[in-house]
């Protein structure tokens, strides 16, 4: 059976919005986008890059999604858009009906639909859409989350884990810090928190 992972970008206070670009996503009035580049270097990229050659399948909720369609089918020959424009899409949405992206299939069901695709696929990414890994947690069938936080606090913009049900990782590789002050965590879903421990007792 293959594995779900979330790839996420987050500030310090856990911000995802926009960072890749200014114009990205300005929903909420949000006017920080393109915060990730300016802690961007080689070793990171390579990072990155090597989740990117790992997947065999993109799940993607719809605003991600329409952000993806609108700009990896137009960039050529880069390797990242090769890759994400060869891959099966699936994208979780309510609305849409006909997808333009080639390869994209609708699903509407995430409990359902989303846990058959762990049979077909070795490793199923997504990408941003906050909304889809929160659900995914609520369903349990988000394995692993890859996180890459950036040294910096934006103070607005959406937060990826506002209004997570409790759920607990561990962290299954050693951190990887960055040159420019980035850092890579990658964590497996541990099942629930403990919670009421009093640490006075540990002691």
């Amino acid at each position: 059976m293959g594995i779900i992972s979330a790839d996420l970008f987050v500030t310090l206070d856990g911000v995802f919005q926009a960072p890749g670009a200014p114009d990205e996503d300005h929903e909420g009035g949000f006017e920080l986008g393109g915060w990730q580049g300016a802690y961007f270097d080689e070793e990171s990229g390579e990072v990155i890059g090597a989740g990117i050659d790992r997947l065999d399948a993109l799940l993607l909720g719809r605003k991600t999604y329409d952000i993806f369609a609108g700009y990896w089918p137009t960039q050529g020959p880069d390797p990242i858009a090769h890759k994400f424009n060869a891959v099966p899409k699936f994208v979780v949405s309510r609305t849409l009906t006909d997808p333009t992206w080639e390869g994209t299939t609708v699903l509407t069901d995430v409990a359902t639909e989303v846990r058959a695709l762990k049979d077909r696929f070795d490793e199923i990414h997504v990408i941003g859409s906050g909304e889809l890994v929160r659900s995914l947690v609520a369903a349990d069938l988000l394995d692993r989350l890859n996180l890459f936080v950036y040294p910096i606090t934006l103070g607005a913009g959406k937060r990826v884990f506002d209004g997570v049900v409790p759920a607990a990782f561990t962290l299954a590789e050693p951190p990887r810090a960055f040159p420019k002050g980035a850092i890579s965590l990658v964590y497996e879903r541990a099942g629930v928190p403990v919670t009421g421990v009093d640490i006075s007792d540990l002691e």
